[in-house]
Order: C-alpha cells, then sequence, then structure tokens
C-alpha cells in the first residue's frame, strides 16, 4: 500500500483539480500572511473562472503534486509568454511545508522555463515576506524592482474611446498586438493570453491608434478575481505603448471600456522599474494598495524597452 506522504511525479493540472487547488491556494496563503504577523487576513478562495483560464495559459506547466493517497499536496502555475517565462500562484499545503517540497516546484518550473527557452525566468512575492525571499535567492532568484498595485475609482464614462478588439475581426488584431509586442520587447508574445481571455469571455483587449497603426493595446478582466464577488473592477493583465505619451491615452481609454463594460474601478500593477510611467498614474489619480517583489533568476533577467511602456502581470 503507497504510503501517503510520499510525492508522485508531478502531472498536469486539469479542471476537476480547481476546487482543491483552490484549498490549497487559501489555506496556504492565509497562513503565510498570519505567520507574517496579518493575524486578520484571510485569503479568499479564487473565482473558479480565474483557475480555468490560468489552467488552460500555462498548459503543460500547469502542474500539481500529489501524495500516495493521490491527495494534492502543492501547485505550481508556469506561464509562458514567448521568451518571459513565470510562475505564479504556486502553493504548499501548509502540514507539508518544512519538507522540501517548495524547492522541488520551483525548480521543476525552471527546468520546464529553461528548456522552452524562456530568456526571462521570474516570480512575484511579498516583500514584507523575508523567509520566501531568502527562499527564492537560495534557488539562484534575484531581488529587483516592485510590481505596485494602483487602482483609481471612476466617476464617468470618459472621454477618449478606442477600439475593442472583440468588436472586430480579433485574427488580424491579435496578430497587431504581437508585431507592436515584439517590436519594443523582442520574444514576448501576449497572444494566448489575449485569445483565451476572449475565449473564457473574462475581458478584452484596448486598442490604441495613432496614425492608422496599432501603437498600444491593453488586455484586461473584468470577471471578478475572488470566488463570490461582484464583477466591479476591471484588471490590466498585459499593457504595451509605444511611449509615455500612447501610455497617458491608452489609460484613458481603458477607463472609458471599464465603464462601459460596467466596472467603476480600474487595477493597474505597474513595475516601478517604469518611474515616468508610475508617475503619470499617479498625476491620474492613482493610488498604490498593495506591492509585490519581482524576482528574476540570475541570468535570466528583464531588460529594457527604451521609451516604450510594456506591463506584464506576472499574477493571474
Amino acid at each position: 500500500m503507497p504510503r501517503p506522504d510520499r510525492l508522485h511525479a508531478p502531472e498536469r493540472a486539469l479542471p476537476d483539480d480547481i476546487e482543491r487547488i483552490n484549498k490549497v491556494f487559501a489555506e496556504a496563503f492565509t497562513d503565510r500572511y498570519q505567520r507574517d504577523g496579518l493575524s486578520g487576513v484571510r485569503v479568499p478562495p479564487l473565482n473558479p473562472a480565474i483557475w480555468r483560464f490560468a489552467i488552460a495559459g500555462a498548459a503543460d506547466g500547469a502542474l500539481v503534486w500529489r501524495d500516495g493517497s493521490r491527495q494534492l499536496v502543492a501547485f505550481n502555475m508556469v506561464h509562458r509568454s514567448g521568451t518571459e517565462g513565470w510562475m505564479g500562484p504556486l502553493a504548499v499545503r501548509p502540514d507539508r511545508q518544512g519538507e522540501g517540497i517548495g524547492r522541488a516546484i520551483v525548480e521543476e518550473g525552471i527546468r520546464r522555463l529553461e528548456a522552452a527557452g524562456a530568456r526571462v525566468i521570474g516570480l512575484e512575492t511579498m516583500p514584507r515576506t523575508v523567509d520566501n525571499i531568502g527562499f527564492y535567492s537560495g534557488l539562484g532568484f534575484r531581488p529587483g524592482h516592485l510590481t505596485v498595485s494602483m487602482g483609481r475609482d471612476l466617476s464617468g464614462p470618459g472621454t477618449s474611446p478606442a477600439t475593442l478588439l472583440s468588436h472586430g475581426d480579433a485574427g488580424p488584431a491579435v496578430r497587431s498586438c504581437r508585431v507592436l509586442t515584439e517590436g519594443v520587447a523582442a520574444g514576448v508574445d501576449f497572444s494566448r493570453e489575449i485569445e483565451l481571455t476572449l475565449d473564457h469571455g473574462l475581458g478584452d483587449v484596448t486598442l490604441l491608434a495613432d496614425n492608422g497603426r496599432l501603437a498600444g493595446f491593453a488586455l484586461w478582466h473584468v470577471a471578478p478575481l475572488a470566488e463570490g464577488r461582484s464583477p466591479d473592477e476591471l484588471r490590466v493583465l498585459k499593457l504595451v505603448a509605444r511611449d509615455l505619451t500612447l501610455f497617458r491615452r491608452l489609460v484613458s481609454a481603458v477607463e472609458c471600456d471599464a465603464w462601459r463594460a460596467g466596472a467603476r474601478r480600474v487595477a493597474i500593477r505597474c513595475q516601478s522599474a517604469y518611474g515616468t510611467a508610475f508617475g503619470a498614474l499617479v498625476d491620474a489619480g492613482y493610488r498604490v494598495h498593495w506591492t509585490d517583489l519581482r524576482m528574476t533568476l540570475q541570468g535570466k533577467g528583464e531588460e529594457g524597452r527604451g521609451d516604450a511602456v510594456v506591463f506584464s502581470n506576472w499574477e493571474i
């Protein structure tokens, strides 16, 4: 008879695993907050629709580990957007932490991303959690800039409408997004996330043209992140703009689309390496609500993008 504590090799996560993944996620992250002294924080389960998107997006990188009794012990969602690879969320069941399982699931993620040719390999963690930073550092990750979660409440429909990808021929529009991204961040490709967002009905893409050519886009979700919440917030997952002026116009257009979609708040996760874009958001009324530390594997870090702004959310 197999020992319950023996771990099987990683298996591909399936939609049938979502309830168990969600349970491990909520328990592990609540436990982490409590150990950081935030005893009142309870992390809710995520919207199952968001998990379906994450599992489909990670594809073969959506990994779960089970014990000898086939109970789910850990998971790691390993994503790749062209040559940009990242992991998240990932978690180990609280009663199995301290056994080296966390190291094993991160090393498996690194191995798969390296085998797939990822030039960037990263993840995000809470900057106040020194245990996590030390753990990932021991696996070869190095701290970089912050990802700053910023939000703004909307007071009206706005005056800078743009085009929604879903309102036209999706194929050419997705290709235009890929060409624009390749032009400012070689090798990076958000096509899969765009297509899955539309397929799963989670949101849309705001397209911004300049002189008849695509000059910026923002992929966003309005489906609530947490289970049981109302869809009152638009969250930007990926954003590309050729320069700061176009970035400002794109943010205004996203706000218009948020209002049309029924959302009354816009949330943007801004990488602090883009200091001028961060300042533009502050000037536009966005306020900081949370920070995550962005860490990349040594030798697999992000490169500068010149005048362009490229926000790539390493969370689901």
